[in-house]
């Protein structure tokens, strides 16, 4: 928590942002949009799991599919959970959070088969954890207390901005997998690759239980 303090809130705004979220009322359709598609485009836990979405898909259509899923799941609990007010502790979604990623390498990985013999739904763990990755932008931005005036069109111009920072991140994805896809070292490394994946995820895990336990 004190060499790496920034990962411990995957899902914070920056101070700026924040300030400038407080400050203002009314609807100011670009900045929200700006706001949600700078957080998605270096939302690391959000990118972490995205690629482990599409790690194995190679059809644009499956891939559409998988990433319609989780923003369906992402912008549900995001837009419903700010305005009901409904939070949850920020340290326990990003921990659960953290453990999507670490659900995700593992079904890479082959682990659930060899495990328990079963394949868990792709399609429904994708959503869920959608939801749940949703939940975790909506307690953040509880936080800040931002204006009701303009509350409703400002949440949905967030939300088109998180959608278009999640195509940004997805196309970069793509193009650095179509690249690695086309040379032997890929499926020599795949493996490898969910391993560090996985590490990561519980790297996030502990560091949020961390958090909620010393807070």
């Amino acid at each position: 928590m004190l060499v790496l303090p920034d990962l411990a809130y995957a899902h914070a705004i920056a101070e700026g942002d924040k300030g400038y979220i407080q400050e203002i009322t009314g609807v100011h359709l670009v900045s929200f949009a700006y706001l949600g598609a700078k957080h998605m485009a270096t939302g690391y836990d959000h990118i972490l799991f995205l690629l482990g979405v599409i790690f194995f898909l190679y059809r644009m259509n499956q891939i559409a599919l998988y990433v319609t899923l989780f923003a369906i799941g992402h912008s549900t609990t995001m837009l419903l959970g700010v305005y009901f007010n409904v939070g949850i502790n920020s340290y326990l979604i990003d921990a659960i959070i953290g453990l999507s990623v670490v659900y995700k390498a593992l079904d890479n990985m082959g682990a659930y088969q060899r495990w328990f013999g079963f394949q868990p739904n792709t399609k429904v763990a994708t959503l869920v954890f959608g939801l749940f990755h949703g939940f975790g932008l909506s307690t953040k931005i509880i936080e800040y207390e931002i204006s009701p005036d303009g509350l409703v069109p400002n949440l949905l111009a967030f939300n088109v901005g998180v959608e278009i920072g999640q195509l940004l991140a997805l196309g970069a994805i793509l193009i650095a997998m179509g690249y690695w896809r086309r040379t032997d070292s890929f499926l020599k490394h795949a493996y490898t690759a969910n391993v560090v994946m996985m590490s990561a995820g519980f790297i996030l895990v502990g560091m949020q239980l961390t958090g909620y336990f010393v807070s």
